[in-house]
């Protein structure tokens, strides 16, 4: 019954999820444009928080707890499990000062109203994933984004979101990078649960009802430890917290 239910509510919810994207895209163009990069933030926030309310729609929920312990006196990296689109909405609104651009893939530079453009303009990065060579350069740039504007960088070093919630083997790569390009920043480990649940079914229908977590862990410096002991309670930090039920 709960499954018939959501083809319904799913539909009213992509209906008012689409037109978030649509209303908002000539609202990021002209704050950008004409009022420049905190104008712009601001629209991409509030952009953010009309999609968490939509969720509201689905019955979800969403809980981030502990986030008086991320400094906010030097830049920092946000490293995360990634289960769905839902992680980077969360952490946009509910991180949104301390500025959190992302490491995504070129694929969504494109042709997705909002979302598109705040990637291309909102000083993320856009990777391609079948030219590490490319990708590289790309997230240094980044890296010494962050350094110099006291902003932070977001990283899922899972690469691609878990379907199942059970994570997926880390990547150090764009870590090392960041820490390199960003030696005064703090790593702020994140543990996401229940993300994945909502799109248990695929895209249609979604599922209803689901509370979503994110636990915010003890920050740690970079220049504190070396970067293998770094990588490592990172990646501890956050699979540990992960709950499969």
């Amino acid at each position: 019954m709960k499954k018939l239910l959501s083809y319904p509510v799913s539909a009213i919810y992509y209906l008012c999820f689409g037109l978030m994207l649509a209303v908002f895209h000539p609202i990021q163009y002209i704050a950008l444009k004409v009022f420049g990069y905190h104008a712009h933030k601001k629209s991409v926030d509030y952009l953010n928080f009309c999609l968490l309310v939509c969720t509201g729609i689905l019955g979800t929920t969403f809980t981030f707890r502990n986030r008086d312990l991320i400094p906010s006196d030097r830049p920092i990296i946000v490293v995360a499990n990634h289960q769905s689109m839902y992680d980077i909405v969360a952490i946009i609104w509910f991180l949104r000062r301390i500025h959190p651009k992302f490491v995504s893939k070129i694929e969504l530079g494109r042709g997705i109203p909002s979302v598109s453009f705040n990637l291309r303009h909102g000083g993320s990065v856009l990777i391609d994933r079948n030219d590490p060579k490319q990708a590289v350069p790309t997230i240094k740039k980044l890296g010494d984004y962050i350094q110099r504007h006291n902003r932070s960088a977001v990283i899922f070093p899972e690469g691609t979101r878990s379907k199942t919630g059970q994570p997926k083997p880390f990547a150090q790569t764009g870590m090392k990078i960041l820490c390199k390009s960003a030696p005064s920043a703090c790593i702020v480990p994140i543990t996401i649960n229940n993300s994945w649940k909502v799109f248990k079914y695929g895209f249609f229908p979604l599922t209803l009802g689901n509370r979503l977590t994110f636990t915010v862990h003890q920050p740690m410096n970079v220049s504190d430890m070396p970067f293998e002991e770094l990588m490592a309670k990172t990646e501890h930090a956050i699979v540990s917290g992960i709950k499969i039920t």
